[in-house]
């Protein structure tokens, strides 16, 4: 297992995200040694929605407005779909995304976390998976789209959905651990 001490992680989400796609991805980081924020476009907390269901809050430790990709090494998007929609129409949110690009910074997104990516427009040439219902979105925003359980294409790491938590998460930690690509670009 890489460690990842002194390697600070933000997973940005607002009300609506895929439980399990926060909290996984969460608990392998800091399991890992990283200082993990979950930074939102408000601060107090986000509701997380499970099984087609709202589930439990979440307290937000900090907000767009106090951070910049320079107090982070990697970023992480949780997918769900009320999540990236409201994230995505988001002008410092789609901006804060795609500064970790143009700083070469690994990033993770799952499920649906990927529109923030197309949002951003950082996807152009970028082998990329998702959830299914999105391929058009992210075919259209430039990406080859596979149908894989995780995807890793210079320091951007992608999955389809909660199944494939595992093999996201350790590819994540992997990323993290080997901090910028010289690839990754906006």
């Amino acid at each position: 297992m890489e460690n990842l001490e002194r390697k600070t992680v933000a997973i940005l989400a607002t009300d609506g995200f895929e439980e399990s796609e926060l909290t996984e991805p969460k608990k392998a980081l800091e399991k890992a040694g990283a200082d993990v924020h979950i930074v939102s476009i408000k601060s107090g907390e986000i509701k997380g929605w499970s099984d087609g269901n709202w589930s439990n809050s979440y307290k937000v430790d900090k907000t767009l407005e106090e951070v910049s990709q320079s107090d982070y090494h990697a970023l992480m998007l949780p997918g769900g779909v009320i999540n990236p929609d409201l994230l995505r129409r988001n002008v410092k949110a789609v901006k804060f995304v795609k500064s970790f690009f143009e700083n070469k910074k690994p990033v993770g997104a799952i499920c649906h976390g990927p529109w923030l990516l197309a949002e951003a427009d950082v996807l152009k040439g970028r082998k990329v998976t998702s959830f299914s219902s999105i391929k058009t979105d992210i075919i259209n925003a430039g990406a080859h789209w596979v149908d894989q359980e995780v995807v890793v294409d210079e320091g951007l790491v992608t999955s389809r959905s909660p199944k494939d938590l595992p093999a996201f998460n350790a590819k994540l930690v992997e990323e993290v651990y080997e901090g910028k690509h010289n690839m990754q670009t906006a």
